[in-house]
């Protein structure tokens, strides 16, 4: 009896942790004492899927503001106009977004600026990684994937960086991508440390 009970316990052990989380997350062990109140959320890279520029900064933002862990977001609209209002705002995060995706290198002067400015403690960071209906084998699909980042602007230390896609098949009928990527942030958000 005492042989079943545990196999019936390590049985659904590793169905709970098979069915949640995201594909990969890493979390910065100086995160547990890092609970930023104020969040900036930069404009998500699309890459070379540009039909997702501004509908995939509308979803982030309202994921973001949502999930209400944050006294202030600075996200979607908000942000554009900071950055078309401000020279110097734009030339930072232009200049850290550059450092960060040639040399993977998260400057910390540059990133306290963008703090300053915008009066955030963090910076939300997103890459599109897939926005797109496609076939995988017989089956038609839609599939949303992105990758995130949060940093703390006072050190440029990243404090979590996270990647994850869903893909949700379907016959006749294409599922909304901005549906389906809906479902990637939340997911996402939900293992972002706060």
């Amino acid at each position: 009896m005492k042989r079943i009970n545990k196999v019936v316990i390590l049985g659904l052990a590793l169905f709970v942790f098979a069915c949640g989380g995201i594909r990969y997350s890493q979390v910065d062990p100086a995160a547990k004492d890092f609970h930023p109140q104020r969040l900036a959320v930069l404009p998500v890279d699309v890459g070379t899927y540009e039909e997702a520029r501004g509908v995939i900064d509308m979803v982030l933002a309202g994921a973001v503001v949502g999930k209400k862990q944050f006294r202030e977001v600075y996200a979607g609209d908000t942000l554009k106009s900071m950055l078309s209002a401000n020279d110097e705002l734009r030339k930072a995060v232009m200049d850290y977004m550059v450092k960060l995706k040639t040399v993977n290198y998260s400057d910390p002067e540059l990133s306290r600026k963008i703090g300053m400015i915008t009066k955030a403690d963090a910076i939300l960071i997103a890459n599109i990684d897939y926005w797109l209906y496609t076939k995988e084998g017989d089956k038609k699909v839609a599939k949303v994937g992105l990758g995130m980042k949060l940093v703390e602007v006072e050190t440029g230390k990243i404090m979590w960086r996270a990647g994850h896609f869903e893909d949700e098949s379907y016959s006749f009928f294409k599922p909304d991508l901005k549906d389906v990527a809906r479902k990637v942030i939340d997911k996402m958000l939900s293992e972002m440390p706060h």
